[in-house]
Order: C-alpha cells, then structure tokens, then sequence
C-alpha cells in the first residue's frame, strides 16, 4: 500500500523531515518513490517555509490510492488540501508516563467492573491489604535494628554458657 508520510533528517535536535510517498513496507528513512514537499517544525507557524507541498503531486497520489499517514493528514488539513482529521481522545496525554502506570492500574478494574458484578466487591478487597503492605514494611525496617542488639546478646550469653560448662 502506498503511504504518504514523514521521513526524517536533518541533525539531532534539529529535524527536518521530507514529505514523500513509499510504500509502507519500507522502512520510516529508506527508499521513497517521490518527495512531495518538506516540514520543519522548528519554524514559527506563520511562516510560509515551515510546510512546503506540492499539490499537484499530492493530489495525484491520492488519486492511485496513496494514504497519507495521521501527521501528514494534519499538515495537509492546516494547508486545506484535505480535509482536517477529528482530533484524538488520549485523556492519559498531560500525566507524565511514571504516572500513567497507576492511572491505568486504577483504571483497568473499572473496565472490568462492568462486566462481571460479584468479582468486582472481591478486587478491591484484595487491593486493600496492597496498600497496608507497604506499610508493614516499614516497620519491619525498624525490626532488624531490634534484632541487631539481639543478636549482641545472644554472643554475650554464649561465652557466659561456654564458662559455666567450664
């Protein structure tokens, strides 16, 4: 299947990615069958050398039935060669990722909820102890403190057994 889509250049920190049409099985930065324009996201968004495309060619592409990828579809809808996506739903977007891993764990038994209505009172009595574990753990941090003195003691009373044997 044809694809059009970004291929990327330029120098670390500072991309410039050429707008071609491939095949899709070819690899992001390999072998294009045409360079239909360029992006560089690093220019102001009103200046007219940030999106170069040609039309023409676009449009002709199209026409053989070449998909233009989610990125591609957006940069042709701001120049209104196309029509403009609908936008994503991604509520997990703004949390960062060492976030996200909670949110869904949270998430996840919701999902499930629905489905079955009597697991549902049986997970979250489950998660419940989760959440004391931690703080049995703690404390049996302080334990080893304990049993540091314990174990002097226990050195101590050997010789004192080793003396009466004697």
């Amino acid at each position: 299947m044809l694809r059009i889509r970004l291929s990327m250049g330029g120098v670390r920190k500072r991309p410039i990615y050429k707008i071609v049409v491939a095949d899709g099985r070819y690899p992001r930065d390999g072998k294009f069958i045409e360079k239909v324009g360029s992006y560089n996201p690093l220019l102001p968004k009103d200046k007219k050398e940030r999106i170069k495309v040609e039309f023409e060619r676009i449009k002709y592409w199209i026409s053989k039935g070449a998909q233009p990828t989610s990125r591609v579809s957006r940069i042709l809808g701001e120049m209104q060669l196309m029509q403009m996506p609908k936008p994503g739903n991604n509520p997990l977007k703004a949390i960062p990722k060492k976030d996200r891993k909670k949110e869904e764990s949270s998430t996840e038994p919701k999902k499930e909820e629905p489905k079955q209505a009597e697991p549902k009172k049986e997970e979250p009595k489950k998660e419940e102890p989760k959440q004391a574990e931690p703080k049995k753990e703690e404390p049996k941090q302080a334990e080893p403190k304990k049993e540091e003195p314990k174990q002097a003691e226990l050195k101590k009373e050997e010789p004192k057994k080793e003396k009466s044997k004697a």
